[in-house]
């Protein structure tokens, strides 16, 4: 089953009230559909449509959320493309995080393996050895790209690239021609600045600007937060300066896929004669990657097996360690609740946040943060001191943007409602009428034409499919449901043993609670509820035969009540007939 928790209520206000348009005359058009990242932070996945020919950018996965307990990714629909497979001319990767690739996996042999993958030489890399998790996934096609290729897709669209500065090397931005015009698709980007505030490497914007742009498809993420990127200089400065002065072990939080960081982190630890110990296996799997492709330079014997870390003394020793966002099975958590086989948390060891938060993670992370202090671990975060600069440039960085690439039309994509709104302003500031840009929600058709853009009233599914252990989008709404209400409310199980014959009891109900009451402690409420029950059973006539469905529902909604009425929640409440 595919259909699950539908994303967030559409919406029918837009920076200047667009109405739906019908079509009422036939030109040229380019559709535009996102499937993902434009009502969440992450699930990123975007088609491109034009006649016969569709090209999608990014297959992304979703963290779950707090009301999708024991999910463990949320991915793309791709229910609209399934019919249309055979007119997928290519798969285009914007850069390596896992909330633009990671569920290729698990959707990219519904569209057919043999579609032309187009990434980078490091997303190609993750890509495959990902791939190589999944007993059952296909060998996959995927072309290498590099700065300022052009690709000639299918016979209307081709296809520009040009590196832009992300948290991990090769990071793209893609020119689109077309026949409609010059589209410009700008995912995750930051703008990089020298000590002095100067911005760096802009060539790519320049240079696309010169392009004439019809359509800028841009970034949101960063839009709401005011002023500029914090430059990597300065954050690199004072890990630098810190990791100097530690006079014993210094731990790293950071992303597994913060590569440029890790890659500096490593070269400051040569600096002051520290071995480098990674912890976590994708971060393992991601700088092995990286050396082999030159974007990661070590000395020989720089980096260490971390089962050797009890060879070394604390003052040689910087762990790199994933799970700064306080993921439960995660490596850094493991350290702080003395569950990691090599590393434990010793008093004076420094810890390092060198990440952003992921909205939705702050108690976690709180919590991983009292645990290492209250073992005499001194926690420094960026909210200190500049020890991280976010991937997703603020409102100057956006602005500067748009202004290089001069668009007719700006669609913000990836993020928020609001974070997408407050990117239509700021391009309003740089020169975009709002009449000239549009909101979208995932699953909402764009109409692009030479002279105009509007959002259609065509639709397709957007709903979130889950993926829980090997089961994708099996997950229903219904059964997500109920494991909310079981870890909000808990449940109880009342058990009813009675006579077939007769269908008397032949013994006292039993009940059982789970995360709900303490039952020794709340013995007058078990006996009223199982002096309800004997209510119940015993208004039934002896001659009547009782469907046990029937009963089943009727145990339940009148204990359901009662239990309510008595202490104001409201557990699920499971009954069990047994006839003997």
């Amino acid at each position: 089953m595919i259909q699950t928790k539908h994303s967030s209520k559409r919406t029918t206000y837009h920076p200047v009230h667009h109405r739906h348009v019908k079509e009422t005359e036939k030109e040229p058009e380019l559709k535009f559909t996102p499937l993902g990242g434009l009502e969440e932070i992450g699930r990123n996945m975007s088609v491109f449509e034009y006649g016969d020919e569709i090209i999608i950018f990014d297959m992304g996965f979703q963290f779950p959320e707090e009301d999708t307990p024991g999910i463990d990714y949320i991915i793309p629909n791709i229910n609209s493309l399934i019919p249309k497979k055979d007119k997928i001319k290519a798969l285009i990767i914007t850069h390596g995080h896992y909330d633009h690739i990671g569920a290729i996996p698990y959707l990219i042999n519904r569209l057919g393996p043999n579609i032309p993958i187009y990434a980078a030489a490091l997303p190609k890399e993750i890509i495959k050895k990902r791939q190589e998790e999944f007993p059952n996934a296909l060998k996959l096609n995927i072309e290498t790209i590099k700065h300022g290729d052009r690709v000639r897709i299918s016979t209307n669209i081709e296809v520009e690239f040009f590196e832009i500065e992300h948290t991990i090397p090769d990071s793209f931005a893609v020119l689109i021609k077309t026949p409609v015009g010059n589209m410009a698709y700008c995912a995750d980007l930051k703008i990089d600045y020298d000590l002095e505030g100067n911005p760096k490497d802009l060539d790519s914007y320049r240079e696309m600007g010169k392009r004439g742009i019809h359509t800028l498809f841009l970034e949101s993420t960063g839009a709401e937060r005011p002023g500029k990127s914090i430059p990597e200089a300065l954050v690199i400065k004072n890990l630098d300066e810190i990791i100097s002065k530690a006079e014993g072990r210094v731990i790293v939080g950071l992303f597994a896929s913060l590569l440029t960081r890790v890659a500096n982190i490593i070269q400051i630890a040569e600096k002051h004669d520290r071995k480098v110990f990674l912890s976590g296996l994708s971060l393992k799997n991601n700088v092995r990657i990286a050396q082999n492709l030159g974007y990661i330079k070590a000395k020989k014997g720089a980096i260490v097996n971390v089962e050797e870390i009890h060879k070394y003394r604390d003052e040689k020793i910087l762990v790199l360690s994933t799970g700064a966002q306080g993921e439960p099975r995660a490596s850094l958590m493991r350290i702080a609740n003395g569950e990691h086989k090599y590393v434990s948390v010793k008093k004076g060891d420094v810890i390092l946040f060198s990440s952003s938060v992921i909205p939705g993670n702050e108690r976690p992370i709180q919590t991983l943060k009292d645990n290492l202090t209250r073992q005499g671990a001194r926690v420094i975060q960026s909210q200190h001191i500049d020890i991280h600069s976010s991937g997703h440039g603020p409102a100057e960085d956006l602005k500067m943007v748009t202004k290089m690439i001069r668009p007719k039309f700006f669609i913000p994509i990836h993020g928020w409602y609001f974070m997408r709104a407050a990117n239509a302003q700021l391009a309003k500031e740089m020169g975009v009428p709002l009449e000239n840009s549009f909101l979208v929600d995932n699953g909402q058709v764009v109409k692009i034409r030479k002279e105009k853009v509007f959002i259609s009233e065509e639709t397709v599914p957007a709903s979130y499919v889950m993926v829980d252990g090997l089961g994708v989008g099996d997950v229903e709404e219904v059964v997500v449901r109920d494991r909310t209400v079981l870890s909000q409310e808990g449940m109880m199980v009342l058990i009813v043993t009675l006579d077939r014959r007769t269908g008397r009891f032949l013994k006292n109900p039993d009940i059982i609670s789970r995360g709900f009451i303490y039952l020794k402690d709340n013995k007058e409420l078990v006996e009223e509820v199982r002096k309800k029950i004997r209510g119940i059973i015993t208004r039934i006539p002896r001659f009547q035969s009782v469907d046990s469905d029937y009963l089943k529902n009727m145990i339940k909604d009148q204990i359901g009540q009662f239990v309510y009425n008595k202490t104001k929640r409201r557990p699920m409440v499971l009954p069990v007939i047994i006839e003997v």
